[in-house]
């Protein structure tokens, strides 16, 4: 069975193959590629394909294949076992069934995590309603929301999932020694640094906290209020940079289920310092269960990671006592002191290149400063729309801010589903990258854009098509009343037109970050988005209120979702743009039709949650026959790889 928590092998638990334990015709490739063999020297080792990833276009399952690797006979039985259960990955590769297994308990622990943030918001509207001392904690909310989005979904996990994967690929390619295990060394020069800086941001942010609610807030009734509270949730700058951490190093080694677990924690610390604490703190008990779930963010993958990486440098030892046991005269002799037909050659990608070697010769440094800006801008101005939004709406009657929170949360969830699978193939298309494996990025790209429209567009429309129920089901008690029911239902539909804008450019963006380079496109692009939602917000807001906010955002993110995507050819990985382009057309019209034919039954039945349930069937329904009917070129192979992986799981 595959471990879904260490997926990827480490080639320190491989051996190479000497000439006596392989067929004739691997015998034939390895002398081909390597150069003749030298009399008193090991052989130098057959080409490994560590580096490369797995396309689910092309490639069957391999999931119970990791021990034919079992290596050379006198030491193949201390290797057997840690091959058999790294057996989810072939030496790098990542099977389908893995991918099919890691995207389901993705979704699982997502979608629980998901369900948890509406527990969070429910707790939060039943206790204090939509008045102004929720307005203040939603400021303060600020935090977290930036923290979250810098240090662990956008900014932190597209410099460092390349950064592990590429140092991975490094230790596949080199066998390094013990004292110079790339992955040791990345985890050496970046995470003391990070330590620092992090503390340092969390106190200045503690500090600074009075001028940060004037500047997000400055019409705010209950300023002090805010203050507090944004001093408590303070603290998220540094265990969200920790759990961001650990998520992007656990996910480049193919370990999916703590990462995904984060959420789970984080709401559970929420709902729980909410509850114990309300009565005596207020909605600071809000702020104060912030600080409490970054916490148990760090908790739940903190000790994997230490796991790992004892258990990686338990096996590198193991293999090594045992090579010098029983290979004392045939240990490896530096590759500088070899001739230069004996050197051992790696597989290399088209470009003749090893793995992680610049152009010019000599190994690109794992984390590439001048990657950091870019990504580091990109990620402060995709979340500076939340910023915008709350700026513009503290001079609004007061619930304007709470109405776009909710709505917002609520909207976003078909887009949180949506993007799931592209953050378990994140590091696929990351090592593909790295190993100059274009053709297997474009298609697994291609496939996960298919996957996240038909999701986000199916959801979308379902939004849209019942809005007032689900704002009924989930928040109408307590605080909470009709006329904020009917205020946050309008808002949300019209957040929903930008929501196929928001999954596109959260899928597009790890193409561009994904090759560990320094782009500046992507930032370009988003903060030219960021400045049509705000002056669209700006003009909208004087005619139509809060709605003119939640129009300028969908038009501000899906400018920008059009340009990414017809810039990730030329930038990045070779999508066919207009193939793209068109299946994306084609499932909006479908989107459309099904959005009209659910908001009529919707509307037919009186009760809230029957309602919900026919509209939501009625949607889904006539998005597959529209969607059909128009020949959506994506809609048959999506339907049948869904079905092909639920089919694998069972």
């Amino acid at each position: 069975m595959t471990d879904l928590t260490d997926a990827t092998q480490s080639p320190t638990e491989k051996t190479t193959r000497t000439p006596e334990t392989v067929n004739s015709t691997e015998t034939t490739r390895t002398t081909q590629t390597a150069g003749p063999a030298v009399p008193g020297r090991r052989p130098p080792p057959p080409p490994t394909p560590a580096h490369t990833t797995t396309s689910p276009a092309e490639t069957v399952d391999r999931e119970d294949t990791g021990q034919e690797h079992a290596g050379q006979e006198t030491i193949g039985k201390e290797n057997a076992g840690r091959e058999k259960a790294d057996s989810g990955s072939r030496g790098g590769h990542l099977s389908n069934r893995f991918l099919a297994r890691a995207a389901l308990l993705t979704a699982v622990l997502t979608a629980a995590g998901a369900l948890l943030g509406l527990v969070r918001d429910q707790t939060i509207a039943h206790l204090y309603g939509a008045g102004p001392d929720t307005d203040a904690f939603l400021v303060a909310w600020t935090v977290p929301e930036v923290a979250s989005t810098l240090l662990i979904e956008d900014a932190m996990a597209l410099i460092l999932v390349p950064a592990f994967s590429l140092a991975l690929a490094r230790r596949a390619t080199d066998r390094p020694l013990l004292d110079r295990d790339p992955v040791h060394t990345l985890l050496r020069t970046t995470l003391p640094g990070l330590l620092l800086v992090l503390s340092a941001g969390a106190v200045l942010l503690m500090l600074a906290a009075p001028w940060v609610v004037a500047v997000l807030a400055p019409g705010l009734p209950d300023t002090q209020l805010a203050v507090d509270c944004t001093r408590l949730t303070a603290t998220c700058a540094f265990s969200f940079g920790i759990a961001g951490y650990c998520s992007a190093a656990l996910r480049a080694h193919g370990s999916f289920v703590p990462p995904a677990m984060i959420y789970v924690a984080y709401n559970i610390g929420i709902i729980v310092t909410m509850l114990v604490l309300s009565d005596r703190l207020g909605v600071r008990a809000a702020a104060a269960g912030v600080a409490v779930g970054g916490v148990l963010m760090v908790l739940v993958q903190a000790p994997v990671v230490w796991r790992r990486l004892r258990e990686r440098r338990a096996t590198a030892e193991q293999t090594a006592e045992a090579t010098r046991e029983h290979a004392p005269k045939q240990t490896r002799e530096p590759v500088g002191q070899l001739p230069a037909d004996e050197q051992p050659s790696d597989e290399r990608p088209a470009d003749g290149r090893a793995s992680g070697e610049q152009p010019g010769g000599g190994a690109r440094p794992l984390v590439a400063l001048g990657l950091l800006a870019p990504v580091i801008v990109f990620a402060l101005t995709r979340q500076s729309q939340v910023l915008i939004e709350r700026f513009l709406a503290a001079p609004l009657p007061a619930g304007a801010i709470s109405h776009l929170n909710y709505a917002q949360k609520v909207a976003q969830m078909p887009m949180v589903l949506s993007l799931m699978l592209c953050t378990v193939t994140f590091p696929v298309v990351a090592r593909a990258m790295a190993a100059g494996e274009t053709d297997r990025a474009r298609r697994r790209v291609e496939r996960d854009l298919a996957l996240a429209g038909v999701i986000v567009l199916v959801g979308a429309a379902t939004v849209v098509a019942c809005a007032p129920q689900i704002i009924e089901i989930l928040f109408q008690r307590g605080a909470f009343d009709r006329a904020d029911t009917a205020a946050t239902a309008t808002v949300m539909r019209v957040y929903a037109l930008g929501l196929l804008g928001h999954t596109l450019v959260g899928a597009l963006v790890r193409c561009y970050f994904s090759a560990a380079r320094p782009l500046w496109f992507p930032a370009l692009a988003m903060f030219l988005g960021l400045a049509l939602t705000t002056a669209g917000g700006a003009l909208l807001v004087g005619v139509w209120g809060v709605l003119g906010i939640a129009a300028g955002n969908a038009l501000g993110i899906t400018v920008t979702a059009v340009l990414l995507l017809n810039g990730v050819a030329r930038h990045s990985v070779p999508v066919r743009v207009r193939h793209m382009t068109g299946g994306l057309v084609k499932l909006s019209a479908a989107a459309a039709s099904a959005t009209g034919a659910g908001w009529i039954c919707g509307a037919l039945i009186p009760s809230p949650v029957p309602a919900a349930a026919v509209a939501c069937v009625v949607v889904a329904a006539v998005f597959l026959v529209i969607a059909r009917a128009v020949q959506a070129p994506e809609i048959d192979s999506v339907i049948r790889s869904v079905t092909r992986k639920f089919i694998d799981v069972r």
